[in-house]
């Protein structure tokens, strides 16, 4: 869960940071177009300009039989007109690449955007479900440390009650003392009774004589 979660943060700064990287574009397409569409009509305009003054000259300078006359300015003129005509083609050609490179990434963009968004939705949700499980485990795990104290106490009881103590030495060697003095005792008390009736038997003897 908390790896999910770091995951869904490191995506949800990643579509923030997207967000501002297609801001930015936005904001450059439109200065772009804007200056394109400000300066293309401009340069059109200039270049009917000057191919209107070379047809004048041209023609005023044809019906006048001189066609030496003018030449410099016609060829200045002209070269005027290659240089409008380039421009304007350099123009148009990176107004279009601009375009097309512009589209090209927002559609990137909105793939990726897309796909995080849908990346942060389903991990969102894994992890709400992790925690939701580790909750349930955690009481589940509450209630059987719970069982599992009373058992261990109860055994504990019954090992009390049911299960021999190991002697240690000294209690087996009193033990055994103990023995050996009783049986000595009983000896002695054997020896005595024995005595006694030896000599009760001596004097019923005696006394039958």
């Amino acid at each position: 869960s908390a790896k999910l979660k770091e995951e869904v943060a490191t995506a949800q700064k990643e579509l923030a940071e997207l967000a501002q990287t297609q801001a930015t574009m936005d904001e450059l397409r439109a200065e772009e177009k804007a200056t394109f569409e400000a300066n293309h009509p401009e340069m059109e305009q200039g270049l009917k300009g000057v191919k209107l003054a070379l047809k004048i000259l041209n023609d005023y300078y044809s019906n006048a039989g001189e066609s030496g006359a003018g030449s410099g300015i016609i060829g200045m003129l002209e070269v005027i007109e290659s240089d409008f005509t380039k421009t304007i083609t350099e123009m148009v050609e990176a107004e279009r690449t601009a375009a097309a490179m512009y589209e090209q990434q927002t559609k990137e963009n909105a793939v990726t955007k897309t796909t995080k968004e849908q990346d942060v939705k389903y991990k969102t949700k894994e992890a709400a479900g992790l925690d939701q499980a580790v909750a349930e485990l955690s009481s589940d795990r509450g209630a059987v440390e719970t069982e599992l104290a009373a058992v261990n106490e109860y055994l504990k009881e019954l090992k009390a009650r049911c299960v021999a103590k190991a002697e240690t030495y000294s209690e087996r060697k009193q033990r055994r003392e103990d023995e050996i003095n009783g049986l000595k005792e009983a000896l002695t008390i054997l020896e005595d009774e024995t005595a006694f009736l030896q000599k009760s038997t001596h004097r019923l003897r005696a006394t039958r004589r």
